[in-house]
């Protein structure tokens, strides 16, 4: 749930952003640095060679997973960094992300293309902090 000890906004002196915010500022609590999640199911097996939508949705179960184990919700993340091959493929990743994240007050976030991964069947990885009271 939304906190008054986190404030994600937009500034009026920046361009309005599109599915993201600018800025979250984090007043005490705890931030949890969960590392970059790629598409690999609980049994390490990848899910969804070749296929941005099903890796994307394999990839926000895992961030959700990791959350959970620290008592964590997309709710308390304040920042992703979205880690892409191809960017053109980034309305279907946000069209998954937006089942998670909160999209009337989305964290700050930053995608980035690359040109690999660890694993060359890896077509995108997302890591995310989050703040906790």
């Amino acid at each position: 749930m939304p906190t008054t000890r986190v404030r994600i906004h937009n500034p009026d002196t920046i361009a309005t952003p599109t599915g993201y915010s600018h800025v979250a500022e984090v007043r005490g609590g705890k931030l949890v640095f969960i590392a970059g999640q790629i598409a690999r199911d609980p049994q390490g097996n990848l899910v969804g060679k070749g296929d941005y939508r099903r890796q994307t949705e394999q990839v926000f179960e895992n961030l959700r997973r990791a959350l959970e184990s620290v008592g964590a919700s997309f709710y308390d993340v304040v920042k992703l960094t979205i880690f892409v091959r191809d960017v053109r493929h980034l309305p279907e990743i946000r069209e998954v992300r937006d089942r998670y994240v909160n999209t009337k007050n989305p964290p700050t976030s930053t995608a980035v293309q690359v040109s690999g991964l660890a694993d060359p069947d890896f077509l995108l990885e997302v890591e995310a902090i989050a703040s906790l009271e």
